[in-house]
């Protein structure tokens, strides 16, 4: 059975109306991202106050909701990826940590991340629905395919076929939906899943569910976002490539009577100066996990051929997974949300070095610039 989405105009309504902080007006939605891993999105030595504690974690959701943010949004992990850091080999479960923030929060979202052939569906729908209630209805769900196979191997398993995970994804997901929406219980026979009156309740609060999100960018993950999602989680190396990623993605979506909100992820690097701001991201590369950098990227620089694209991959690894970091003044910082705002980006996820000193700093500087130029309320 085929689950109808609402369309996006009905979901909007619907989600405005009871208050769903992804779906308010600020042009730039703000979340915090991988605070729930040790390193958080940075893999380096240098100083930080930041550590994998649930003291710490809690401080850090409760600036972030006192500063007016839409999201806390955490990266699954179960081991670490390696290098001198052993990077993100510390974290916390990504539904227990939403649990546990929501009861310390007032009005930021929290998210789980799962990577969805680790959690069967209907442990997932009903694990969900619980943070939903907990937090009055400001659960959200990020969900990821699978990628680190090192990772998917610890579940007894093999790593599908790329497209395979997206239909995979699509029938867990639809799983998860029928749960959450229908009163009866639901039957379900697929390519892999055979379910037989599974049933859920109570149902969310949000309507007609919670926030879903989805990292995909290629053909099949596109396909996969614009059908099932409500934001697509997109990777850009500039500005101008955001803009056509944005295009791209919001195009498929139309295909399917839809839209879908543009998220993106990077780094604070942001001091008084350039000078300074120069210093402290020459100071994170100089102390840098060159290791995992270099494992990370080592398949993609047999294939460029270039020393020099390969290092701009291994630098971006360092300064936050790959994302589009943020550096300069807090004037220069704002700029570039302007940027990326115009280019089709609804939201970044961002990260610090030190997220609970560097918050507090981008809350007093750089969060007054974003609402004179409009990005904020």
């Amino acid at each position: 059975m085929t689950v109808t989405a609402p369309s996006y105009e009905e979901l909007l309504e619907a989600r405005r109306a009871s208050g769903v902080a992804m779906f308010n007006d600020n042009k730039m939605k703000l979340g915090i991202f991988g605070a729930n891993c040790s390193h958080g999105l940075m893999a380096t030595h240098a100083e930080t106050s930041y550590e994998l504690s649930w003291q710490h974690t809690q401080k850090i959701a409760q600036i972030a909701d006192r500063l007016g943010f839409e999201a806390m949004l955490p990266v699954a992990r179960y081991r670490g990826m390696g290098g001198e850091t052993n990077f993100n080999g510390s974290n916390f479960e990504t539904h227990t940590w939403a649990a546990g923030l929501a009861q310390a929060t007032e009005n930021i979202m929290v998210f789980s991340t799962t990577h969805v052939p680790t959690k069967h569906p209907i442990v997932a729908a009903k694990e969900s629905v619980t943070v939903d209630h907990i937090s009055n209805g400001r659960f959200g769900l990020n969900m990821t395919m699978g990628w680190y196979k090192a990772e998917m191997e610890m579940f007894g398993g093999t790593q599908r076929e790329h497209d395979a995970r997206y239909r995979y994804g699509a029938e867990w997901i639809t799983i998860v939906k029928r749960m959450w929406t229908e009163g009866s219980g639901v039957d379900f026979t697929g390519e892999f899943f055979e379910i037989k009156d599974a049933f859920s309740d109570p149902k969310p609060i949000q309507q007609p569910y919670p926030v879903l999100v989805n990292a995909g960018n290629s053909p099949a993950g596109l396909e996969f976002c614009a059908r099932e999602c409500d934001f697509n989680f997109i990777a850009f190396a500039d500005p101008e490539e955001a803009r056509d990623t944005a295009s791209r993605v919001r195009s498929i979506a139309h295909g399917h009577g839809r839209n879908l909100g543009i998220l993106s992820y990077g780094n604070i690097i942001c001091r008084d100066t350039e000078k300074e701001t120069k210093d402290f991201l020459a100071h994170i590369l100089d102390k840098g996990d060159w290791e995992v950098a270099r494992m990370v990227s080592g398949g993609l620089g047999a294939e460029s051929g270039s020393f020099d694209k390969v290092k701009s991959l291994q630098e971006r690894f360092i300064l936050g997974y790959g994302g589009y970091p943020l550096i300069g003044t807090p004037e220069q910082i704002v700029e570039q949300m302007i940027q990326l705002s115009e280019a089709g980006v609804d939201g970044m996820m961002i990260g610090f070095l030190d997220y609970a000193e560097e918050l507090e700093y981008f809350g007093e500087r750089v969060l007054p610039l974003m609402k004179e130029a409009g990005l904020r309320k």
